[in-house]
């Protein structure tokens, strides 16, 4: 089975729409942030954009749990550029689905949301750094302004089609 990583700019809604997709798939789920060194928690938090060397091997670290997920499996990851998706890619067969939105909807998001160590002044940079999901990638692209279920199951729906 594949993996699915769901990917997007932060409030884009990858830790609902992850967890929604390995319960309904019945896999084990990993949420990226879990894999970042503390140094990029830290950088984070203050307001600094992480540069590719400090995401570096936090993508090493989620293409290794991939590898180790070849049976299925489903996680979240920005996955900004097509350099960092061929990052994870190294760790096997992944599919990605890509939470995408109008800036405004992922501000209100990001500032309503509680518990979450990136601040709003961070999504413009993240905005800036995206490279949308290409043809030639695995996946498909899920605007974000349905409701977490209608996205999950248009997932489920792409991600089914694909397999």
């Amino acid at each position: 089975m594949t993996v699915i990583v769901v990917m997007g700019v932060s409030g884009s809604g990858k830790t609902t729409i992850g967890t929604a997709l390995a319960e309904a798939l019945g896999v084990e789920y990993a949420e990226a942030d879990t894999f970042h060194p503390k140094a990029n928690i830290d950088k984070m938090t203050a307001g600094t954009p992480l540069t590719d060397d400090d995401r570096a091997p936090w993508l090493e670290a989620i293409a290794g749990w991939i590898r180790d997920h070849q049976a299925g499996g489903v996680v979240t990851s920005s996955a900004l550029k097509r350099r960092y998706r061929d990052v994870l890619r190294t760790g096997g067969d992944v599919w990605f689905a890509h939470l995408n939105g109008p800036r405004a909807l992922l501000a209100q998001r990001m500032k309503t949301r509680t518990g979450h160590f990136m601040p709003v002044s961070l999504l413009d940079s993240q905005l800036a750094d995206l490279e949308p999901l290409q043809p030639d990638e695995p996946g498909a692209v899920f605007d974000i302004g349905g409701t977490p279920a209608e996205i999950t199951e248009a997932a489920l729906t792409a991600f089914r089609e694909h397999a």
